[in-house]
């Protein structure tokens, strides 16, 4: 026994010197090409990076060593994503995305037309991957087994990866298989709280003003940690770039933000771009299957899943991936269904969005959108000539009307086959209307400003899958941007902190109509008069928000939240046990609950789900609700009749998410509580005088 034991002790600790030696990657062609980038990173009082390059390129090298610094790990994540190899790293749970990454052939359709790209956008991320390498290359003991050295193909692996799963293929797939189980692994890898991901954008043309401002609110709402969460940058350059914004892990171009002369966001709208078809197979040959009068041959390969068992023990399991002419398929029983969706050819996404960066006019903000590489989000925009904009971007497929768009398609005919979309001027669009306002929270675009000027949506069918709904959001914009014509900068901001639940809203018709019909069970009395006392407001004081919210809990789709009497009822219930056992009494302030919560800092929040001051919390085991998603970064954008530009922006934690002993871990969170915005340094000269520190990647 002893001899046993010896040995085992001995094969322990081998495998536990294996486990700790450091990966051999060879990252010498990457720090060859790093001594040839010319950027300064200049960190401000909240550190916030501001990179101060010569070209585009070399503020990508930056903007990736600057982001590597603060939140490596989830870089490596979205790249072992990408790559398909997340489960290598993370374990079974993430076996769905890699699947899906060989199933949507992302890499065989990079290998074909990376080179295809534009010169700048292959330039950008070739200086973001080598930056990445640098940084990789000083921290070995931090790399995930896989994923080294990146490649600027990764890059825009990323975004081919990341936009089908923000429009629900996913789902998707999950009902072709009978089986949710995929689509809920996909999603909590990229918002791991599920929390709704929405939006806001708000923006006033001078005529809508009352000193002849235009000003923006480009308001997103995303996870406040993980893969879709925002990281805040300043890009400037010698080519004229100076480019503020937000982006997400591994991306080397800015998502939403602004320049000298305009300033766009996006909210995320749900077209209908994904169709589902059966096809007719021949029963002597499970890969042939017909169209019209031919017979066509599925194309079969295998994809290899290798999977973390256990610390560096991994297992290699091989899953069949079709693809028929109309796109993915999969194997249901003895059924083949296919997926067709919107953007599945498509590769330029990062390309539009850098040239949208780019833009210094509506016209030329438009240019870069027609290219429709990008297959969803609404789309606002101002500039400093006054200009509003709005677009409802999306891939809209020219579908044949003589079928159900909603059932499963037959997969035999080329009647079904779409390939063909919407053109971009013909979406629905604003543009400069009388009103001098627009806004988008997740609504729909026919009621995107007041009085005239809206889409016609007769023009518009409904297999598109456009929204026709109104989140409590848009009410409440339109109630307070939409009926103040001479709006000042400080009505503006507060507006935007709006913590009101409209009275047409879902919410408070489904409080009405429950009190209307509700019995005065003993149990109960209580309750109800406090849902009768609710006005409708969130802020932190108010006693009566937090049995309503958590007896209601709405989110962003105001279509899906009609509730029965008897549902309302039991969740009474069920809040009021909650309320009493964690904090002895039903009226407590709404800011007790709803709180902001990072490492040892501990808030209280106003505002809730779908209120223009968006937050959306996860339950704790002390009864309360602590932030996840909602407001995040946001900015305030404003230029005066001369064209002069100020900004402002916030973020509920700071700008290092990896570690607690960052002083920029939870610095800008009391600000953020308490609703104050942080002035944005924007010329060259501004940054350099706050700049606290300021360094080349390749000197450290």
């Amino acid at each position: 026994m002893g001899s046993y034991l010896v040995a085992c002790a001995v094969v322990l600790m081998v495998c536990d010197a294996l486990f700790a030696m450091k990966p051999s990657i060879d990252f010498s062609d990457s720090l060859d090409r790093a001594t040839q980038y010319d950027v300064q990173i200049a960190r401000d009082p909240w550190g916030i990076p501001h990179m101060m390059g010569k070209r585009h390129a070399d503020t990508a090298f930056g903007l990736a060593y600057a982001h590597a610094e603060d939140d490596f790990l989830t870089i490596q994540d979205v790249l072992l994503a990408a790559r398909g190899q997340l489960a290598a790293s993370s374990g079974i749970s993430m076996a769905p995305n890699d699947y899906y990454v060989d199933l949507i052939r992302i890499r065989r359709e990079l290998k074909d037309r990376f080179d295809l790209l534009d010169p700048e956008i292959k330039a950008v991320c070739q200086g973001y991957a080598d930056g990445l390498n640098l940084y990789a290359s000083r921290h070995l003991d931090q790399l995930k087994r896989h994923g080294w050295p990146a490649k600027p193909e990764d890059l825009i692996a990323g975004a081919m990866h990341k936009l089908p799963m923000m429009f629900g293929m996913h789902n998707d797939i999950g009902r072709i298989l009978n089986n949710p189980g995929p689509a809920p692994q996909l999603a909590a890898w990229m918002n791991p709280h599920q929390a709704p991901i929405g939006s806001n954008f708000m923006a006033v043309s001078p005529s809508r003003s009352s000193d002849d401002f235009t000003r923006a609110c480009i308001n997103s709402h995303q996870p406040w940690t993980g893969p879709v969460a925002w990281y805040e940058a300043h890009l400037l350059t010698e080519e004229g770039q100076n480019l503020y914004g937000g982006l997400f892990p591994g991306s080397p171009v800015v998502f939403l933000g602004h320049n000298a002369h305009m300033a766009w966001g996006h909210t995320v709208n749900h077209p209908d771009l994904v169709d589902i078809f059966e096809l007719e197979m021949d029963p002597e040959d499970p890969l042939r299957y017909r169209i019209d009068d031919q017979w066509l041959e599925l194309e079969q390969t295998f994809a290899t899943l290798e999977i973390r068992l256990w610390r560096d023990i991994r297992w290699k399991v091989k899953r069949e991936v079709l693809h028929s002419l109309y796109g993915p398929a999969l194997r249901v029983g003895d059924r083949v269904l296919a997926v067709r969706y919107a953007g599945m050819d498509s590769f330029r996404q990062l390309e539009q969005w850098f040239w949208m960066g780019q833009s210094t006019s509506l016209e030329g903000f438009k240019e870069a959108m027609r290219s429709q590489s990008i297959a969803m989000f609404n789309t606002g925009y101002a500039d400093k000539e006054g200009n509003l904009f709005y677009a409802y971007n999306a891939m809209l497929p020219d579908r044949n009307p003589s079928y159900d768009w909603q059932a499963i398609l037959p997969g035999n005919t080329r009647a079904t086959l779409w390939s063909k979309y919407m053109p971009f001027d013909q979406l629905p669009q604003v543009e400069n209307p009388p009103s001098g306002f627009i806004q988008n929270c997740n609504s729909s675009p026919f009621q995107t400003t007041v009085g005239e000027g809206n889409p016609d949506p007769e023009r518009f069918s409904q297999a598109s899958g456009i929204e026709t709904w109104m989140t409590n959001r848009a009410l409440r914009a339109m109630e307070l941007y939409g009926d103040d014509v001479s709006i000042t900068q400080e009505e503006f901001f507060t507006y935007k902190y709006d913590k009101q639940y409209s009275e047409k809203s879902t919410l408070r018709q489904n409080i009405v109509r429950f009190l209307e019909s509700s019995s005065q069970e003993p149990e109960l009395v209580e309750a109800l008069d406090i849902l009768r006392q609710w006005n409708g407001d969130t802020s932190k004081n108010n006693p009566h928000a937090a049995l309503s919210l958590l007896t209601f809990r709405p989110n962003s789709n105001t279509s899906r939240g009609n509730l029965s009497a008897p549902d309302i009822q039991d969740r009474l219930k069920k809040a009021s046990s909650e309320l009493m056992k964690h904090f002895g009494r039903l009226d407590v302030p709404w800011g007790e609950v709803n709180r902001l919560v990072r490492g040892e800092v501990d808030l209280p929040l106003g505002g809730g789900p779908d209120t223009l001051r968006a937050i959306y919390g996860r339950p704790s085991d002390e009864g309360k609700l602590a932030g996840v998603a909602g407001d995040c970064f946001f900015q305030f954008v404003q230029w005066d009749d001369q064209g002069q530009l100020d900004a402002w922006a916030i973020q509920p934690f700071g700008s290092h998410t990896a570690s607690d002993e960052s002083p920029h871990f939870s610095d800008q969170a009391g600000l953020f509580a308490e609703e104050s915005l942080r002035k944005i340094p924007f010329t060259r000269e501004e940054v350099l005088e706050v700049a606290k520190r300021i360094y080349r990647p390749q000197d450290l």
